[in-house]
C-alpha cells in the first residue's frame, strides 16, 4: 500500500512541476508575441519612413535637374513629358 502511496505522491509532484512549467510557458509564450507586435509595429515605421525619404529624394533629384543640373535631365524631361500626357488626358476627358 505504501508503494501505491509512493506512486501518487510521485505523480502529484511531476503534475505540479508539469503545470508549473506550462504557466512559465504561457507567460513566455505572451511575452514573444507582445515583442512581436512592437517589432511589428516598428518596421511599419521605419518601412514609411524610407518610403518618404525616397518621395524626398526623387523630387530633390527631378528639382535639381531642373535648375539646369546635367544630371538627370533626361528624366527630367521624361517627368515633364508624363504630366503633360496626363494633364491632356485629363483635359480631354473635360471636354467630353
Amino acid at each position: 500500500m505504501s508503494d501505491l502511496v509512493e506512486i501518487v505522491d510521485s505523480l502529484e509532484n511531476k503534475i505540479s512541476k508539469l503545470l508549473h512549467k506550462l504557466d512559465l510557458l504561457g507567460q513566455a509564450n505572451l511575452k514573444l508575441k507582445e515583442e512581436l507586435i512592437s517589432v511589428k509595429r516598428s518596421e511599419q515605421e521605419s518601412q514609411s519612413s524610407v518610403k518618404e525619404w525616397e518621395e524626398k529624394y526623387n523630387s530633390l533629384k527631378l528639382a535639381n535637374s531642373m535648375l539646369g543640373s546635367n544630371k538627370n535631365k533626361t528624366e527630367a524631361k521624361l517627368k515633364i513629358n508624363t504630366l503633360i500626357r496626363e494633364l491632356d488626358h485629363c483635359i480631354a476627358q473635360l471636354s467630353e
